[in-house]
């Protein structure tokens, strides 16, 4: 008779789950060298796949040359250095790749892009931020009842990461138009319908880093992402309600519970490691 399969533990899940928010690129990648500042990365090769009139027609110049010693990809702007400039450049070549379909979802929001220092110097649309290996930003809310048990939310099976996987109560992308305060507000609104000044004891709780390659541009991406965690209490009588479209349900659940379906595999990875940190693990 086989033994009975023991339930994988939150230390095993944790230990694998780190392993995975922190992992080497697929394959070798090139900084990516807009105006002289190095804003992101791309796959060796994978620029060779677009077409270049978009660039060109705007005077754009895209070469591979060398950088600090290593071979880069450079987007000349002639036009200076301005922030309009370089996201007039990054979008052009946003723009090509979605021509070639190498890009992920087109959404028609623009993302903050930094250099080494962590200055904002543009921003680009969302959709290629993955496979030039630029840098973003993210923002979770854990949400506890009174009576300490979590609110959690399933996803939409139409959304096109992670679909029916259960989250925090809230998680998305900080936009080049928020600060975290306002996308912590905004995303809070739009996923679950509460606004933050009703929360009490509303902190900061920490941040989860992440690197790691990207499915997106036929696997060439690379993710690299500083996720803000928040915790508060959502006030007795006070109950999460979608207004996006992009939450199917919400549950509220006991720590413990939680934990275990963290383990199973049940959660985003993302919002995995949240709770891991909410946990204090």
């Amino acid at each position: 008779m086989n033994a009975a399969v023991q339930p994988r533990s939150f230390g095993d899940w944790l230990v694998s789950a780190r392993q995975a928010a922190q992992q080497p690129p697929v394959q070798p990648r090139q900084a990516l060298v807009v105006a002289g500042q190095v804003v992101g990365s791309v796959a060796e090769g994978f620029l060779n796949k677009i077409g270049r009139k978009r660039l060109l027609d705007k005077r754009y110049k895209l070469s591979n040359n060398e950088h600090s010693g290593a071979a880069a990809w450079h987007l000349e702007v002639p036009f200076g250095a301005s922030a309009d400039a370089i996201t007039d450049a990054l979008n052009t070549l946003a723009a090509a790749l979605r021509d070639e379909g190498l890009c992920g979802p087109w959404r028609d929001e623009q993302l903050a892009v930094c250099n080494p220092a962590g200055e904002v110097v543009g921003t680009v649309e969302r959709g290629a931020v993955r496979v030039l290996g630029i840098t973003t930003r993210a923002v979770h809310l854990v949400g506890l009842a009174p009576d300490g048990r979590m609110w959690v939310q399933k996803r939409s099976m139409t959304k096109p990461n992670n679909p029916g996987l259960w989250d925090t109560l809230m998680g998305g992308m900080v936009s080049a138009a928020d600060s975290l305060p306002q996308a912590l507000a905004r995303e809070t609104w739009e996923e679950a319908g509460l606004h933050v000044e009703t929360l009490v004891g509303l902190q900061h709780g920490g941040h989860v880093d992440f690197s790691r390659p990207s499915r997106e541009g036929d696997g060439a991406g690379y993710m690299c992402e500083r996720i803000d965690w928040f915790r508060a209490q959502v006030p007795e009588g006070m109950a999460p309600e979608n207004q996006d479209g992009e939450v199917e349900r919400f549950d509220l659940l006991p720590l413990g519970t939680v934990r275990e379906q963290v383990a199973q595999g049940l959660f985003t990875l993302e919002a995995g490691l949240v709770i891991a940190g909410f946990l204090g693990l």
